[in-house]
């Protein structure tokens, strides 16, 4: 499997770290912790020595009943600090945490690589036009409602199979609208309990039918301090035991605020496979 970023190709037969860079206010774990360009350099820099293949910039928290944000603040919030990292690191991958589509075009003009939506196109019929016209890889991921409105949007009869249903719909779409690489993330925290959560890791290879690689997001959220009993602060011991299962299970691409831990696991998985 490979991603064409850019040019770049990626091979992710060897797993790769997505690195979190959170520039909203209100972030369930690091937010405001970066406001001055510097400080967000500084933490792209930190992120790229540990291992970062891709760097994924979010300007709009996606956290369980967040607010609004209109989508001139997301640019006001963004399109300058991707111009900044493409700058200071011209040979970073940035992806682009967004479910607008006009967000996602002028990030990829400014430098961006790659469009992460938690919407998997659904809150922007615009979305898949614009994804399939830019020619970047496209990461897809399950939620019902907004982040306002998910946690109330937990019934299921089989959230697996409804999970899977979904990207086998989803992915038919996109492909339609000539999206040629695809990553699917099953939405960890997004509109399914913490029982579901679990369930869900546990049937991640399930998912490896779909022949596409599987972006695990699992860093610090709650199934994880939730279950613990502690805190998004406390989470990162907890939070490395599920990237192993999830590497077992097959995902290709670990999504973290910690880099060097995540890589370590890497490392430790393919000691393992060897």
């Amino acid at each position: 499997m490979t991603l064409n970023c850019n040019g770049q190709l990626i091979d992710l037969y060897t797993p790769k770290v997505m690195g979190i860079l959170n520039i909203t206010p209100d972030s369930f774990y690091d937010g405001g912790r970066f406001k001055s360009e510097k400080s967000i350099l500084d933490q792209v820099e930190k992120l790229l020595k540990e291992g970062a293949t891709f760097i994924d910039i979010g300007a709009y928290s996606s956290r369980p009943g967040a607010d609004f944000v209109s989508e001139e603040e997301e640019l006001k919030r963004l399109i300058p600090i991707v111009k900044a990292v493409v700058h200071n690191f011209p040979k970073s991958i940035i992806s682009i945490d967004s479910f607008r589509s006009r967000v996602i075009k002028t990030a990829v003009e400014a430098g961006a690589a790659i469009v992460n939506d938690i919407s998997g196109g659904q809150q922007d019929p615009l979305m898949y036009e614009t994804v399939g016209t830019l020619g970047v890889p496209y990461i897809m991921m399950h939620m019902r409602g907004t982040p306002k409105t998910m946690q109330q949007m937990t019934n299921y009869s089989d959230v697996v199979k409804e999970v899977f249903t979904y990207f086998s719909e989803r992915v038919e779409f996109a492909r339609t609208h000539q999206i040629k690489d695809i990553i699917l993330d099953l939405g960890f925290g997004f509109s399914k309990t913490l029982e579901q959560n679990f369930e869900l890791l546990g049937m991640l290879d399930y998912y490896t039918n779909l022949n596409l690689p599987i972006l695990a997001g699992i860093s610090r959220k709650s199934m994880v301090y939730k279950t613990l009993n502690t805190t998004a602060d406390q989470a990162l011991n907890g939070s490395t035991a599920l990237h192993m299962v999830a590497l077992q299970k097959g995902a290709k691409l670990l999504r973290v605020h910690d880099v060097k831990e995540a890589m370590e696991c890497i490392q430790l998985y393919g000691a393992l496979q060897k």
